[in-house]
């Protein structure tokens, strides 16, 4: 027969019969309110997973009496927030010009916040989940535009893209290779080079900036503008301010004027639609810079 467990001299209760470096467990029974939680969790378990989806099976799973499913209830929830938001929907869809969206205060606050979702899904990759750019992928938030900053404008350059292999009527503009197809010598590229760092207010070197102008206007003011102000129509940078795309340094501007480097940007219209591509031209115009 086994011997009875010992009794705990300083608190009579039996032991367990345990021990470890001399103390000894007692054993004490558990709470009387912790053995009803434990047994109403077992009890609420099996009747979940009788009314819910619970026990997985080779080919799939219980369903439940319910019948109650998570993608289900997803699937409810969009439903019911496209009928709510579906007259103005509607109304942007049926729109034939920006202006007719933004001059409706109760439409421009929805496409606004609509264009914010849809531009933290799609586009904050490239240009900054505040819409701040970075090396490459333009700033949203100024005022300088390579395609123009108009709700039409930037309607147009969402919808068709930068560049696309795919639509017809992609914004289609590239940079010759001045340096690489030796269309300028290097000491005419050094020239225009200075002449940029001079109209964009950097240090540069007189008496070649006065070369580059020459240089400038018979190869470059076509697309960036006699000014270098820039000229939207054929997505030539404004050069006279201290924005960027690729950087404003003499290092910077001699590589791309030697082999330019071309932004590409997809068409959004087949993956957003008509009204999406709307929403969010009217977001980023939004944004501060828009003219």
């Amino acid at each position: 027969m086994a011997e009875p467990n010992k009794v705990d001299e300083l608190t009579g209760v039996e032991t367990t019969g345990h021990e470890w470096d001399g103390i000894t467990e007692l054993n004490n029974p558990l709470p009387r309110w912790w053995l009803w939680t434990f047994y109403a969790t077992i009890l609420f378990s099996i009747v979940y997973t009788i009314l819910f989806p619970a026990w997985p099976g080779i080919t799939g799973h219980s369903q439940g009496l319910l019948g109650w499913s998570s993608r289900a209830a997803i699937r409810e929830d969009m439903a019911a927030a496209e009928e709510r938001h579906a007259a103005q929907r509607q109304q942007i869809a049926a729109a034939q010009t920006m202006d007719e969206i933004i001059a409706d205060p109760q439409l421009l606050t929805f496409a606004s916040a609509s264009g914010a979702s849809l531009f933290k899904t799609n586009c904050s990759t490239c240009h900054g989940s505040g819409a701040q750019g970075s090396p490459g992928y333009p700033n949203l938030n100024d005022d300088s535009w390579i395609w123009g900053g108009t709700p039409e404008d930037i309607l147009l350059t969402i919808r068709h893209g930068v560049r696309d292999d795919i639509d017809p009527d992609t914004r289609l503009t590239e940079m010759p290779a001045f340096g690489r197809d030796e269309l300028l010598e290097p000491a005419q590229i050094a020239d225009v080079v200075q002449y940029v760092l001079q109209v964009s207010g950097q240090p540069h070197d007189a008496a070649m900036a006065t070369a580059g102008a020459t240089i400038f206007t018979d190869n470059c003011a076509a697309c960036h503008g006699e000014n270098a102000e820039g000229i939207a129509e054929f997505g030539g940078p404004q050069l006279n301010d201290a924005l960027w795309l690729y950087g404003g340094s003499a290092e910077a501007i001699t590589a791309q004027v030697t082999l330019p480097r071309h932004g590409r940007m997809p068409a959004w219209e087949q993956r957003l639609g008509d009204v999406g591509v709307k929403e969010l031209a009217v977001y980023v115009h939004q944004l501060g810079g828009g003219e």
